[in-house]
């Protein structure tokens, strides 16, 4: 993760000494478990316990010339131990501490992302709030549809990340096991009690089937997670930058006093933080490809999946998080321009009501084919002569034969189109529906 996206508490969790950390804590428990069922004398847990340590530079120093990082540990970490290093990753293969390790550190770090996803949906509740009942016009194919409400539009956000948290919920249960049961998964000279005392005490699940490794399946399933969050945000993102637009003008990220928007024009006031989030999300939908192709292994086990793994998690979570802040800061200070709201809904004219015509027609007795027909062609004759749409509706003989002036006014009331809004949030326990 570089440096400008980084995040101290997510970082630390990757770095060289976290991960020896973890794997020194993980043999420690593993000799304990021995101790318990009387396979390790007493006193050498002991003085394991109080002595077993690893330098970061001795191990390195020593990984040069063997050209394994787990045996440059172990060797560091027999170097601060006598005769009772016999002990230390006694019937173990390389894979039951480094699965169990990236169980850990993934459990860590969905735990950070975690909470900064609710942090995320409190905003978003509180944007839906704060603009339920605002009036704004919709838009399909960018173009203006009906009328809706800014509350509404938002509560769609609101609704995706209900399914992305239950998404990374599933994701992090998957990804968060370990396996203690040696080379190609057998348990032939560790006892399963070994594995289920050290993944107990570490929190985490047991792979049902090891081979030498966790099923990589899992592990893609938890960047799944990452990259559907990362669609959530990008979509979000999008639709900032679009109301943002010049043009458009009806929310604003907030703009700090001294920020400046452009080297060029100082008159500029950029959705810089929806843009980042759209290009952080391409990075983590980018990340799936390689864990996906991870899955799949050669027999019981090969590495093919390590070199990549080492890029995929640390920055797969450090961007999340980072991502996941910025989301929430751009939500909590979103400006809505209420006057460009209005205006926008003003400058769309009344067009916006030809369905509303049309379904009346349709109750009066014609077919939807007649009523289309005859709506569309009052629709495009006042687009393209400038006039209201309803005045050229309640003066056009061939509707008059079906719909009266007051059905018309009666029909196409903005509230027509907005009464259902509570009944939608309620949906998502954002309101109760009598509000």
């Amino acid at each position: 993760m570089i440096e400008r996206y980084s995040i101290p508490e997510m970082s630390e969790i990757w770095t060289i000494a976290s991960r020896y950390s973890r794997w020194l804590e993980i043999e420690l428990l593993a000799v304990e478990a021995r101790a318990e069922s009387g396979d390790v004398p007493g006193e050498d847990l002991e003085l394991i316990r109080k002595n077993a340590s690893f330098d970061v530079e001795r191990a390195i120093e020593i990984e040069k010339i063997v050209r394994h990082d787990v045996i440059a540990f172990l060797t560091s970490v027999s170097e601060s131990l006598g005769p009772e290093s016999r002990h230390i990753h006694y019937g173990m293969t390389s894979s039951d501490i480094l699965d169990t390790c990236l169980a850990t550190q993934i459990k860590d770090s969905g735990e950070l992302i975690m909470n900064e996803l609710d942090a995320l949906g409190e905003a978003l509740k509180g944007l839906v709030m704060r603009t339920r009942g605002v009036m704004c016009i919709g838009r399909s194919h960018g173009m203006f549809a009906e009328p809706t409400t800014l509350g509404l539009k938002f509560a769609g956000f609101y609704s995706e990340y209900l399914r992305v948290r239950r998404r990374l919920e599933d994701g992090l249960k998957s990804a968060c096991v370990g396996k203690l049961s040696g080379a190609v998964g057998t348990y032939a000279h560790l006892d399963p009690s070994v594995e289920e005392y050290v993944c107990g005490r570490l929190g985490i699940g047991i792979e049902n089937v090891a081979t030498q490794v966790v099923a990589r399946d899992r592990h893609a399933d938890f960047i799944y997670a990452l990259a559907a969050l990362g669609g959530l945000l990008e979509r979000l993102g999008t639709e900032i930058r679009h109301l943002q637009r010049s043009e458009v003008g009806e929310v604003e990220e907030s703009f700090g006093k001294g920020q400046k928007g452009s080297s060029a024009m100082p008159h500029k006031r950029n959705p810089i933080i929806s843009e980042r989030l759209c290009g952080l999300a391409r990075m983590l939908r980018g990340y799936l490809i390689p864990s996906l192709e991870n899955t799949v292994l050669w027999h019981e086990r090969d590495i093919s999946h390590s070199s990549a793994e080492r890029f995929i998690f640390p920055d797969a979570c450090g961007i999340s998080l980072y991502a996941l802040r910025k989301a929430v800061s751009m939500v909590s200070g979103l400006r809505v321009l209420a006057e460009a709201v209005e205006g926008n809904i003003d400058s769309a004219g009344d067009r916006f009501f030809s369905q509303t015509i049309m379904l009346a027609l349709i109750d009066a007795g014609l077919t939807r084919e007649e009523a289309y027909k005859l709506v569309q062609n009052v629709a495009m004759s006042a687009m393209e002569s400038g006039k209201g749409f309803l005045d050229m509706v309640k003066n056009d003989p061939l509707v008059g034969e079906y719909l009266t002036a007051d059905t018309i006014k009666r029909r196409c009331a903005l509230e027509y189109h907005l009464r259902n809004e509570n009944n939608t949030l309620s949906r998502l326990g954002l309101i109760n529906e009598e509000e």
